[in-house]
């Protein structure tokens, strides 16, 4: 996705376009999930005088604006994401890589509303376990 389609899509969720912003998606555009540690060197590479707190306060506005995901993984920092399509993230237990994984939950989402009486709106999944790379490196 180039600058002027990172723009856009910042404009469509109410955003205001800034050099800190267009970094930190195309930063999760190139890589697909970052913590805030690694997002802040990729932001401070090009913009030098930013500040860790900057980057904090662009991921919770891009996040609750719908732009970005905040994806939990536990015992670790926190990832982000540009929001897509629902899906399943999976999380090496070894190395750390998280990939997405698009499965049909609606069985899944039928299923608790039957259980449960509730009315699911969203859901969030991580899977762990070990991805073929460290499978075949043992």
């Amino acid at each position: 996705m180039n600058k002027e389609a990172i723009a856009e899509n910042l404009r469509a969720h109410t955003l205001k376009v800034t050099p800190q912003r267009l970094k930190i998606v195309e930063s999760l555009n190139t890589y697909g999930h970052l913590n805030i540690d690694m997002l802040y060197r990729e932001v401070k590479e090009s913009h030098p005088n930013v500040s860790l707190a900057t980057v904090y306060k662009n991921l919770a506005i891009m996040t609750q604006n719908g732009l970005l995901e905040e994806v939990k993984i536990s015992g670790h920092k926190s990832v982000f994401e540009v929001k897509k399509a629902p899906h399943i993230h999976l999380h090496c237990s070894r190395c750390g890589k998280i990939e997405d994984i698009e499965i049909d939950l609606s069985y899944v989402k039928a299923e608790a509303e039957k259980r449960s009486g509730y009315i699911v709106s969203g859901s969030e999944a991580v899977m762990v376990g070990v991805c073929p790379e460290c499978r075949h490196n043992r």
